[in-house]
């Protein structure tokens, strides 16, 4: 069991989100795929997703969400004492990200380092190990990723959301933080919603596992019991965050745990970027902390298949205001890109010859 003990040491120190340049609509993968009867964009509640270019792959991008997140904590490399990296597309199945993205870096060698895999909630558990070595007085500072170049088979009901993006967050003493982190919980299951084998180029889904008993029973059980344990109610928190599969999926748990819109919709990027997997929720906490003002209360809950969530309570601090617009922005990304057609995601990702 989890004990119920909160953080008292430990805050976000910077943080950094990335998205690719190129975009994809829905409704082009829909045309090629003979869907011209559905509206898919509004199905699913998202417009288009964010791609990955050719040269562009999981570490790439978690190198770039680092940097930005750097900028924010005006930190030496080399006081990173924790590097994790959460992913369902590692460049290599047995090669860590985490230790190339450190050395790129320039973080020295004295540090603790795993590649992380818990399909899309592999960047929240990121941050809870990373949050829990500095708690403990083991390191001082430490660098979470979530970072994904998600796969889907083509024409597959994963292909109309699967997305690019990266989110990075360095965590260190209470006293440098922007945010603190006061709170965690996880809630996990064996349930086969999603599931790929070693050698398979493309994920399987179970669909009838993918809303109930999948992200719905874990998300919403996850946030009903976290709140029990820290004596809160979602009317206490400014910003809710959910991971986002789809639109439709974090707006139905919303309304059943009763949370406004107004605390959702900050944070709810999927209709113009899709789902990046391990980066959703997290890319979600960092649109919402780029507008964020002094003492306002997040509540964060992702959600990975296979199943399980994880949850955080944070609380923003004044000095959060002094680096909101120090690096690049996730509302910079939104603004500019550039649309490409089915044929050319295609073929960069090399599903076609």
């Amino acid at each position: 069991m989890i004990n119920n003990k909160r953080f008292s040491k430990v805050g976000i120190v910077g943080f950094g989100g990335y998205l690719p340049y190129w975009r994809l609509r829905v409704s082009q993968i829909g045309q090629t795929w003979a869907k011209n009867g559905i509206d898919l964009e509004k199905s699913l509640g998202v417009e288009q997703k964010a791609v990955a270019s050719v040269d562009e792959d999981c570490l790439t991008m978690a190198a770039a969400a680092a940097g930005i997140a750097f900028q924010r904590a005006a930190l030496a490399p080399n006081k990173i004492g924790a590097v994790f990296v959460g992913s369902e597309s590692h460049p290599y199945s047995v090669k860590p990200t985490g230790t190339i993205l450190a050395d790129g870096l320039g973080l020295g060698n004295e540090y603790f380092c795993a590649d992380l895999e818990f399909a899309c909630k592999a960047g929240t558990t990121a941050l809870q190990i990373t949050a829990g070595l500095i708690e403990s007085g083991l390191v001082n500072y430490g660098l979470a990723v979530g970072s994904d170049k998600s796969q889907a088979e083509p024409g597959d009901a994963l292909d109309f959301t699967a997305s690019a993006g990266a989110a990075a967050f360095i965590l260190g003493p209470r006293e440098d933080s922007l945010v603190d982190i006061l709170a965690s919980y996880s809630f996990c299951s064996d349930t086969p919603d999603f599931w790929r084998r070693e050698g398979v180029s493309f994920p399987s889904h179970s669909g009838r596992f993918s809303g109930q008993p999948g992200y719905f029973y874990h998300l919403e059980n996850c946030c009903q019991k976290f709140l029990q344990r820290i004596k809160m109610k979602i009317k206490d928190f400014d910003y809710v965050v959910f991971h986002m599969p789809n639109k439709k999926f974090p707006a139905r748990a919303a309304k059943h745990l009763g949370v406004e819109g107004e605390q959702l919709e900050p944070g709810l990027l999927v209709a113009k970027i899709g789902n990046p997997y391990s980066a959703s929720s997290l890319l979600g906490l960092i649109a919402v902390l780029e507008k964020a003002q002094d003492r306002e209360n997040i509540l964060l809950v992702s959600y990975g298949s296979g199943s399980g969530s994880d949850a955080f309570f944070l609380r923003t601090k004044k000095k959060l205001l002094s680096v909101q617009k120090k690096a690049k922005t996730i509302n910079q990304y939104l603004k500019k890109n550039k649309q490409i057609d089915y044929l050319t995601y295609l073929q960069n990702y090399n599903l076609i010859k």
